[in-house]
């Protein structure tokens, strides 16, 4: 037993004893290894020298000057490739393909006048007033809103234009405030040509100098310096001079009085779909688009439609209480012949078949007839009508219908004032439409027969009730006529 524990101990021993080098020989080693010196490092960095160093660590005295054919070759494909990639793309470089000069208009940019309607009848002119423009550009420019009536002359609008721009020099250098015209084109009898089409402001052909062609998608795209000495170079901008050279574009264009009115200004140049507003000093006139027919009458048709709608909900009451209140008035009339024949009869009865005989009815006939007579004077006189059977019957009906009214909530100032408001309305885009000479059908605003009914039996009424005063003024003027040649 002692010898096995005695063999244990020793072995132990010695593993501890072998494990106690191995951890001191490690220890060394990499003491040794972090204090050694860095000689490998240094020799290599010491067989480096000057002409085996990159261009980098040289000075630029030391490279050399000469570009060579693959650089050269190298250059132009960059070149190249970066002009092709601005063709292709042009969102990467808004305008890229343009030159300077003719820059794409901005889609903020107002280059031509505008001519609107408002709900009161009133003409918003929108003007892109500018004086010095040497860009066709007009992004910059703010617009100008002048509201105009119809019945104004242009005379007041030349003056709200005139107070909105700068002063100019004249000859002696003095300022001056410019000058404004309207023109508008003159086509007498000629028909509207309607396939005229305005010219495209991007077909525009530039001079350049040394200027390159490239091929791309099957479209030949040309590239260059723009020639200064050409026709497309900026020139400064001059005032406008007097006599101007007739444009093609816009020919047969007239200049307008000033005590002109704009509603007759405008409905002569609908004909042309726009006029020009010439400024002294602008490097070109401002077109301004006329409204067409549809546009200027856009808020009175809307309001005709609606006007129409709100009549067609009341014209079904109105026509149930007039149906009825005409059948009350025949009933009354009918009444009133069955009265007649019951007494007419009872006359006859009392007369010739019992005992009072002629002599008592007599009178009392002739009695009660004046008195009926009497009656029906006093009633006329009462209620200051015309004395007729049209007359009494008119009177029965509005009464009733005065009933049947109220009792179904039928507003009649409410009624009169829709007709009236539509028979403007009607009015108005009937005179419109003969400015325009345009044919319009009005049953397509109105939209129902029955608004159509009201709307023309209300301008029958007026129409009747016109004749009629105007025969009582040529009855009155008359007699006035006669009894001055009587004196």
């Amino acid at each position: 037993m002692e010898p096995s524990i005695l063999r244990s101990l020793a072995q132990a021993g010695r593993s501890s004893k072998s494990r106690a080098q191995s951890t001191r020989i490690n220890h060394q080693c990499t003491r040794t290894f972090t204090n050694s010196p860095r000689c490998g490092l240094r020799e290599q960095s010491k067989g480096v020298t000057a002409e085996n160093s990159t261009s980098q660590g040289q000075p630029a005295a030391n490279l050399s000057q000469e570009v060579t054919e693959e650089e050269k070759n190298h250059y132009d494909k960059v070149v190249e490739h970066s002009k092709k990639s601005q063709m292709r793309s042009p969102w990467m470089h808004e305008g890229s393909d343009k030159p300077p000069v003719a820059r794409m208009r901005s889609a903020g940019a107002m280059v031509k006048g505008k001519l609107l309607t408002t709900p009161s009848r009133m003409l918003k002119l929108i003007l892109p007033l500018t004086t010095r423009d040497a860009n066709k550009d007009r992004k910059n420019v703010e617009p100008l809103a002048l509201l105009v009536h119809p019945q104004q002359p242009l005379s007041y609008l030349e003056r709200l234009i005139q107070s909105e721009l700068p002063a100019i020099k004249n000859d002696n250098g003095e300022d001056k405030i410019p000058a404004v015209h309207f023109r508008a084109q003159d086509l007498g009898e000629e028909a509207i040509n309607p396939d005229r089409h305005e010219p495209d402001e991007d077909s525009e052909e530039y001079k350049f100098e040394h200027s390159e062609d490239f091929k791309i998608d099957g479209k030949t795209e040309r590239t260059g310096k723009l020639n200064e000495s050409g026709d497309n170079a900026v020139k400064p901008v001059q005032p406008a001079n007097p006599i101007k050279e007739p444009d093609p574009e816009h020919p047969d264009f007239v200049r307008w009085s000033p005590s002109t009115e704009i509603g007759d200004f405008i409905r002569d140049a609908a004909r042309g779909k726009e006029f020009s507003v010439d400024i002294e000093g602008a490097p070109e006139p401002i077109f301004v688009a006329v409204p067409s027919f549809a546009d200027r009458t856009y808020y009175l048709r809307m309001r005709l439609r609606k006007t129409a709608k709100q009549i067609s909900s009341l014209a079904d009451i109105k026509t149930e209480c007039d149906k009825l209140a005409h059948k009350s008035a025949q009933r009354v009339a009918q009444g009133g012949f069955a009265v007649l024949v019951g007494w007419w009869g009872s006359v006859y009865v009392l007369t010739f078949q019992t005992d009072l005989g002629w002599d008592v009815m007599e009178p009392v006939t002739y009695l009660v007839g004046l008195s009926t007579l009497i009656g029906g004077y006093m009633w006329f006189l009462y209620h200051n009508r015309e004395v007729s059977y049209r007359s009494a019957m008119n009177f029965t009906v509005s009464k009733r219908q005065d009933k049947l009214y109220q009792a179904k909530g039928f507003d009649v100032s409410k009624w009169d004032a829709l007709v009236e408001e539509g028979n403007r309305l009607r009015r108005e885009i009937k005179m419109v439409a003969e400015e325009y000479d345009v044919d319009w059908d009005e049953t397509r605003e109105e939209g129902d027969e029955k608004v159509a009914k009201a709307l023309r039996d209300e301008r029958r009424k007026k129409q009747i009730f016109k004749d009629e005063e105007d025969e009582e003024g040529k009855k009155r003027k008359k007699s006035k006529e006669d009894d001055e040649d009587d004196d």
